[in-house]
């Protein structure tokens, strides 16, 4: 099994690459939680993730025929960027199979690190499927994305720069998919100081741990689906599962719209920008997903910064809806001059700002004399939202909030 010893040797072979990240104290959510909240940047690492720490060390263990013959691994983006930047750095050849609907600009950056990247299947499990063929036909040597001993000791390096970086910490909150990630960070934390918790996040459309946590062996989902793509595996690793069950206290979920509140949260308030893989850790914070004393010191680890900017606009926008910002709504108006403004007077009065408006007069919902109309406003909060609601509903209007 994983050993302290191990991570700590990790350290040292890929210090001259990976960065060590800060432990930033959060004035925001310590007051929005009651916690003393300390952030671990890992989205500010060298590829944008955690994943270069365990790519690193693996391919500095390999043997100088394994190195000759190459790498070949899966990944929906992260651990390919690792890998690509590792290899390259070792002038070992790389190939990358990657999801075919995976993040435009994750593909695009691993091949910039000098990968070659294929794609194939519609998730992780189907990519991973195409990499081991490659691996079969090549001869090159599997760089496993969490199921491998080096590469969780190259995670655990986290572990350690928290413990030196936040010496008073209480709690420790790790996003899992594979489980490479708290695999490392909870053997590095409780092999030093045991009375550490460490509380694993995962997406509710990617809950492979909890539900194998409950049947006390490894089961496997059928499909996952969440906007969280970093951690979005149909299996725990058996190496991390084993490790979890002994190391790790509690494992909770979010939902995606969770996940895309604390992702808006973090970009609004602490101008940080991360995947949503790396906003799970403080979602679950947020969200009340676990106990924790007023005042503990708790470290979310935001794993990731890597996030498309298309998926980015969505998400932002998800996150609006959930903070009551966004609104959304349709009604009905009299087709005929003046209609329309008397409903904008009441917005403006009620000092909403209006994105869009959606004119439909063809629609077969409406009589013919009447016109649909959505329109897409910026409120300050739930209860302006409410309060616009009442108002436009008190002067006549039936209005139904789209979503």
């Amino acid at each position: 099994m994983l050993s302290l010893a191990a991570i700590r040797a990790a350290r040292d072979r890929i210090a001259d690459v990976a960065r060590v990240t800060p432990v930033r104290y959060s004035h925001t959510f310590s007051e929005r939680t009651g916690a003393s909240v300390h952030l671990k940047l890992e989205n500010v690492q060298r590829t944008g993730a955690f994943k270069i720490r365990g790519a690193l060390n693996r391919i500095a263990t390999l043997s100088d025929a394994e190195q000759a013959a190459g790498v070949v691994t899966a990944s929906a983006g992260n651990h390919a960027q690792g890998v690509a930047l590792a290899a390259t750095r070792a002038g070992v050849d790389a190939t990358i199979v990657m999801p075919e609907h995976a993040p435009i600009s994750k593909v695009k950056a691993t091949r910039g690190y000098g990968a070659r990247v294929v794609l194939d299947g519609v998730d992780y499990a189907e990519a991973q499927a195409r990499a081991h063929e490659i691996e079969r036909e090549e001869g090159r040597t599997y760089v496993h994305a969490f199921d491998d001993e080096m590469v969780m000791a190259g995670q655990g390096t986290i572990g350690l720069e928290i413990l030196e970086q936040q010496p008073d910490v209480e709690t420790v909150v790790v996003p899992i998919g594979g489980g490479g990630l708290i695999s490392g960070i909870a053997t590095a934390i409780t092999s030093q100081q045991p009375d550490v918790r460490i509380i694993g996040v995962q997406a509710e459309g990617a809950s492979s741990v909890i539900d194998s946590l409950e049947a006390g062996e490894i089961r496997s989902r059928d499909s996952v689906d969440t906007v969280a793509d970093g951690i979005a595996t149909r299996s725990v690793g058996e190496q991390p599962f084993e490790i979890i069950t002994e190391r790790v206290d509690e494992v909770v979920t979010v939902s995606d719209e969770e996940i895309a509140l604390a992702l808006t949260l973090l970009l609004e308030r602490s101008k940080t920008v991360v995947e949503g893989a790396g906003a799970v850790a403080l979602s679950a914070l947020l969200e009340g997903r676990f106990d924790y004393e007023e005042g503990e010191v708790i470290v979310p680890a935001l794993c990731g910064g890597n996030i498309d900017m298309n998926v980015l606009t969505t998400v932002i926008l998800r996150g609006m809806i959930q903070m009551g910002r966004y609104l959304k709504i349709r009604t009905v108006l009299p087709d005929r001059p003046g209609a329309l403004e008397s409903l904008i007077e009441i917005i403006a009065d009620k000092g909403a700002n209006i994105y869009e408006i959606h004119h439909e007069r063809t629609s077969r919902e409406v009589g013919m004399s009447d016109t649909s109309v959505e329109l897409e406003l910026e409120t300050h909060g739930p209860d302006h939202a409410a309060d616009l609601l009442a108002t436009l509903r008190d002067a006549g209007y039936t209005v139904d909030v789209r979503k």
